[in-house]
């Protein structure tokens, strides 16, 4: 799924990903490529890709869990899980 949170409330988003985990739950692999960092931080597994967009990017940065991902240096993901796990 690409990106299926965009203009969604959150009241919404919380029950998309209900949905996504009951999907798992039942034994199925759900992908997505999402920008919104509460709904990558409540994912099994990350790839980031970067550093940077376009010419500057598509190399892999971290990848792992999202406590993974958040103590990898160079990954803006990374930065950003550390500053919603600070908050948490």
């Amino acid at each position: 799924m690409d990106e299926p949170t965009i203009g969604l409330h959150f009241v919404d988003i919380k029950h998309l990903m209900d949905i996504l985990h009951a999907l798992v739950l039942k034994g199925n692999t759900v992908i997505i490529i999402e920008h919104n960092i509460d709904v990558i931080a409540e994912c099994d597994w990350l790839l980031d890709l970067g550093p940077d967009g376009g010419e500057n990017g598509g190399r892999v940065v971290a990848f792992g869990t999202p406590d993974d991902v958040s103590k990898t240096r160079g990954s803006y993901t990374g930065q950003f899980l550390r500053e919603l796990f600070l908050r948490t």
